[in-house]
């Protein structure tokens, strides 16, 4: 059996035939010529059938005239009327046919051609005739053939007294046909060809806007995405271009926040091992150290340590939060109780720099999450309301819920984020201060990894600050997970 995919064998491969320009080019040819080729069609079957019906039409009314006269002259009777005779060979010439005569008899007396006279002829076109139906002309072939009767007699006793057998010759008349359907191809060839050119200068022209974008794209990525499209051949390439350059925009930003993120990653790695490092030669370089300085600088590596995990354990978290397909250990969790086991671990830290932590919640909401996921965006939300806060200042957390969601609005008394940092303060390490940040700590991964743990969850996150004025998160979580 011949398969759909082994025919696609025999299309052409290449890029010329797969290219919007081909594409284009064929539909404009086929739309400038198939309509004028059916119509051409159209117009040659209908005057066929017109020159058919006069032809037909004359013969007929050539053969009633004639057919009078023979009723009128008892032709039938006497064939030495030779004006009737004359006339009948000169009917049959002018139309390269034939004229039978037959009598009610059924007897031949008349035969132009002279091979059938003196016999018999008994068809049902003939009888019909004798009967007075009506049998009209049909085209036999290369001829036209029609019956007519020969009446005699006067008005209501005119009887059938024979009749005229008739075949007219449609030689010339298709010669003529012929002529013109050449002259049509010809004509119908010389547009198409004018159609195809036309065709190939349109495809071209429509498509110059994208040949001349995709050379400005190819420019710009040699160029290693700098400068912008500028293109305005139409107004859908301009708006291609405009959205093109806002996802230039878009990549030449994570550009530099993947660079930055090297530049981070690089720094904060080699800080704690620098710091080993120098803290071991110290040791080495001292003999017979005293024991308090050993266990001193055994407390520095450690703590160094305990830096390059933490730095680790939050990468190793952001990668699984970027799959795009998070798998969640979703369970009904007393949301009230584990905002306060958070808060527990968190106050510890708070008092170091007398922060106060208060917890407001207006009624006691359940909710199906994965609490590990979740626990690392409220930690890192919280501690963050710590870290960047003033001393003997305070951090609010709010827990409301309505029939869908529940709702976590973390406030502080902090320095704040400017304006301009509002959109990029998810972005890994994403610092608005890079020096104090560095100074108070953490990896500028945590606003991150609180981002993809909400959405994970079909959940929002939303900031509103103002330098000077605190930060507030507001965190949006389906009561019922959708997975």
């Amino acid at each position: 059996m011949f398969k759909m995919n082994e025919s696609i064998k025999f299309l052409p491969k290449s890029p010329f035939f797969r290219s919007m320009n081909f594409r284009i080019m064929v539909f404009l040819f086929l739309i400038g010529t198939v309509p004028l080729t059916i119509y051409s069609m159209m117009v040659m079957v209908s005057y066929e059938r017109q020159s058919l019906t006069r032809l037909g039409n004359d013969v007929s009314n050539q053969c009633q005239i004639l057919a009078t006269q023979i009723g009128s002259a008892g032709y039938l009777e006497n064939q030495d009327n030779e004006t009737l005779a004359g006339e009948l060979m000169q009917m049959a010439t002018l139309y390269e046919g034939r004229i039978i005569l037959i009598d009610q008899n059924l007897r031949i007396v008349e035969d132009t051609y002279g091979l059938e006279k003196g016999r018999t002829m008994v068809s049902e076109e003939v009888i019909k005739c004798f009967k007075g139906e009506s049998t009209g002309h049909h085209v036999s072939g290369r001829f036209i053939e029609m019956i007519v009767p020969i009446m005699s007699g006067e008005d209501m006793g005119r009887t059938t007294t024979g009749v005229i057998l008739v075949s007219a010759s449609t030689d010339s008349l298709r010669g003529k046909l012929e002529e013109l359907r050449t002259s049509a191809e010809i004509w119908l060839v010389s547009i198409g060809i004018s159609v195809l050119a036309l065709a190939v200068l349109l495809s071209n022209w429509l498509v110059r806007p994208l040949r001349h974008m995709n050379k400005s794209i190819g420019g710009l990525v040699e160029g290693a995405l700098d400068g912008d499209l500028d293109i305005h051949d139409c107004t859908e390439t301009e708006n291609i271009s405009n959205t093109f350059n806002s996802l230039l925009a878009k990549l030449r930003l994570m550009e530099e926040s993947r660079q930055e993120f090297v530049a981070n990653v690089s720094h904060e790695l080699k800080t704690p091992l620098a710091s080993m490092k120098v803290l071991a030669d110290s040791l080495l370089m001292q003999e017979n150290a005293p024991v308090e300085l050993y266990q001193e600088f055994m407390q520095d590596i450690a703590e160094e340590i305990d830096r390059e995990n933490l730095i680790i354990s939050d990468l190793l978290t952001l990668v699984k939060m970027d799959r795009k397909a998070v798998e969640l250990n979703v369970s009904v969790v007393d949301i009230n109780e584990f905002l306060e086991q958070i808060l527990k671990r968190l106050r510890p830290i708070a008092e170091i720099s007398n922060i106060e932590i208060v917890f407001e919640s207006n009624r006691s909401v359940s909710a199906e999450i994965d609490t590990t996921k979740l626990s690392l965006a409220f930690s890192n939300l919280v501690e963050n309301a710590i870290k960047y806060n003033r001393e003997n200042g305070w951090v609010r957390v709010t827990l409301d819920a309505d029939h869908k969601f529940f709702y976590v609005k973390v406030s502080d008394s902090g320095m704040g984020i400017p304006e301009e940092s509002l959109d990029y303060i998810f972005e890994r390490f994403y610092r608005v201060d890079k020096s104090h940040s560095r100074e108070i700590g953490g990896t500028g991964l945590g606003l991150a990894i609180a981002r993809g743990a909400v959405v994970a969850h079909r959940g929002a996150i939303k900031v509103q600050s103002s330098l000077e004025d605190g930060t507030t998160f507001t965190v949006r979580i389906p009561l019922k997970y959708i997975a």
